[in-house]
């Protein structure tokens, strides 16, 4: 999540008053976007390096569309923020961007304030880039931990391709509910796009006919991205990932984020020839949300948590 410039300054916990929809800034008018009006901000992401997935914009808008939001100055579009709400106690704010040209004119600031009240009283949480991290301190989020992005090409394990098993309809109710043990908030409808989006790839791991872990794969802009990747144990997450990844070419890269306390999940994909890319800082407004953190051995997206 990258604030290019842009200096927020929202409400304390639980107020989260932020502002009006139509903000001061003279011909600035901000409304929710549609997903089709969204694949600009997504190629604004890309040019700043997110490396988004191919088909993100598909998952991703249907699960909030009401969090979605655009600055447009006449028929133009310079700005956007999403803040999607999972649930009566949890939202995540992510997409915070300004048109490159149009930077330090308080656009994004505007933007922000106009959108933060869909959060209501809301928990929020971001992924923020570390120089940004004090201006989100002044707004009231608390740093939570770090997240590494590691990349590279995967090494082969030899691991049975037998020990995972590919993700079918049948198995969506059932992992919808593991993951959330594992995110702070129920998503089934998004759970069931993502595993099941055009070129994504998902494996879960059962153990006695109980789900242990899954991960999904996706191709995007460069090379794939993993996440999330959620697994009871050390060895539940290497045949995960070892399965994930046996289908890609040899010279085809991958990348993960990873919650920095986590160090087995560190190992595992040092192990297996990934190195550190870069790293943001998750945040929150409000009580941290609760989870299995042991678990989370790849978090899903930087942009929708």
């Amino acid at each position: 999540m990258n604030p290019l410039g842009e200096a927020p300054r929202s409400s304390s916990a639980g107020e989260h008053t932020a502002g009006n929809r139509s903000d001061r800034v003279d011909g600035l008018t901000v409304t929710a976007a549609s997903s089709e009006q969204w694949h600009q901000v997504a190629e604004w992401a890309a040019e700043e390096g997110w490396n988004p997935g191919n088909g993100d914009v598909a998952c991703f808008h249907p699960t909030d569309p009401a969090g979605f939001f655009v600055g447009r100055l006449g028929d133009r579009t310079v700005s956007a923020v999403s803040i999607v709400n999972y649930s009566e106690e949890y939202a995540f704010l992510g997409y915070y961007l300004v048109h490159p040209g149009l930077r330090r004119r308080g656009l994004g600031l505007a933007t922000w304030r106009a959108a933060f009240p869909h959060a209501g009283t809301r928990t929020v949480g971001l992924d923020a880039v570390p120089e940004q991290q004090p201006t989100y301190g002044r707004s009231g989020f608390k740093s939570a931990h770090d997240t590494l992005r590691y990349g590279g090409r995967p090494e082969r394990s030899g691991t049975p391709a037998a020990d995972a098993v590919a993700v079918t309809a049948d198995h969506v109710e059932a992992i919808a509910a593991y993951d959330r043990q594992c995110f702070p908030a129920e998503r089934p409808g998004f759970v069931a796009r993502w595993l099941t989006a055009a070129g994504h790839v998902a494996y879960a791991r059962l153990r006695e006919g109980r789900i242990a872990g899954y991960g999904v794969i996706r191709p995007a802009l460069d090379g794939h991205r993993i996440g999330p990747l959620f697994a009871d144990t050390p060895e539940d997450a290497e045949v995960l990932f070892d399965a994930l990844t046996a289908h890609l070419r040899p010279e085809e890269e991958v990348s993960i984020d990873i919650p920095e306390p986590h160090r087995a999940a560190s190992a595992l994909v040092l192990a297996r020839g990934l190195e550190p890319r870069s790293h943001t800082v998750r945040m929150y407004i409000g009580a941290v949300p609760r989870t299995r953190a042991d678990r989370a051995w790849g978090i899903t997206t930087l942009e929708l948590g």
